[in-house]
């Protein structure tokens, strides 16, 4: 192909598949085996997420969105970290307030969709310690879809004359059978991902509800993948119907058990998202100082995502969020 035009945004992650396939055979701490992988959410944060490497969250906006793990790379300060800003909401906002990446690959971010801009991730974004690569919300799914079938690039007809492609790291190239003009979008593998699903057995074979959005391409991309699960099923319980599981065990390195693990989002047909939480943090982020101290209590003060909870009416408070799911639910069924 002749390349006729390409983006100046930085690529910060190898697209050559041969070296991920490389990276699977030679990585000792790749535990894909059919065998347990339970480990409590600090561990598994501790064990997989390393300083400077390239990190993706699974979720669509605030809903199912492993905002426990989120919580769990700030609280242990992890640094230097690229990110894969896809439909980034409440995830982003956490790691800007860490101050955990460094570089970003963003079609949508710093934005709450309808709850208004976080003033934490576009400070963070404008502080010029952040290097940005843009990207359209299609493309990143096309970089993911380009790892899971191991080939460096997919085409694609989109991108070509915007603002968009010139801050991208994507290439223009003339079609050889067609001669039209084409994006060349390379693929994408993510050092670690974290997925939160409705359920998985010990060996990580996971299913979830609602919306995919890309998460089957990036359980399929990800050098390393850890699932959080609202709650751990027996493993005949997987068997007895095959077809509903979406990311099979091979594809992951540790299962967490965290109930409400996408709180203060949503968990389709489990919670709804908290917005008075999310709210708050909106209005923490009007000064600095407020928001040193809201991140101090939100999330340092606490030892998980259990204490998290606690804080903010505990049990009763998720049935309250339950209760609102179901309801809503039930209306639109009628």
């Amino acid at each position: 192909m002749m390349i006729t035009k390409q983006g100046s945004g930085g690529l910060f992650t190898d697209p050559d598949p041969d070296k991920a396939r490389l990276f699977f055979r030679n990585d000792k701490r790749n535990a894909r085996m059919m065998k347990s992988k339970i480990m409590p959410l600090s561990r598994a944060m501790d064990w997989f997420v390393r300083d400077g490497d390239y990190l993706a969250i699974g979720g669509f906006g605030s809903n199912r969105t492993p905002i426990a793990a989120c919580h769990e790379i700030v609280r242990q300060k992890r640094k230097n970290l690229g990110f894969l800003g896809h439909t980034s909401t409440h995830d982003m906002q956490i790691l800007s307030a860490g101050e955990v990446y460094d570089r970003i690959d963003i079609s949508y971010g710093v934005g709450l969709e309808a709850r208004g801009l976080s003033r934490c991730s576009r400070s963070y974004m404008e502080s010029g310690r952040v290097t940005v690569t843009e990207w359209t919300n299609y493309s990143l799914t096309a970089r993911l879809k380009a790892a899971s079938m191991g080939v460096p690039f997919l085409p694609a007809r989109q991108m070509l004359g915007t603002d968009t492609f010139e801050r991208s790291a994507a290439k223009q190239a003339t079609c050889p059978f067609t001669g039209m003009e084409l994006t060349l979008i390379p693929a994408l593998f993510p050092d670690v991902s974290v997925i939160h699903v409705h359920e998985a057995d010990c060996y990580g074979n996971a299913r979830f509800n609602g919306i995919a959005v890309s998460d089957i391409e990036l359980a399929h991309a990800s050098k390393r993948l850890v699932i959080t699960a609202e709650r751990i099923v027996p493993h005949c319980e997987i068997t007895r119907n095959p077809d509903a599981t979406l990311i099979p065990f091979y594809l992951v390195d540790a299962v967490c058990e965290v109930p409400y693990g996408a709180y203060p989002g949503g968990m389709p047909y489990e919670y709804f998202s908290d917005e008075e939480n999310l709210n708050a943090w909106l209005l923490a982020e009007k000064t600095a100082e407020g928001f040193a101290e809201f991140i101090q209590r939100e999330i340092f003060d606490c030892k998980d995502h259990n204490e998290y909870i606690g804080i903010h009416g505990g049990i009763q408070r998720m049935i309250e969020l339950r209760n609102k799911e179901l309801l809503i639910e039930k209306e639109v069924i009628v």
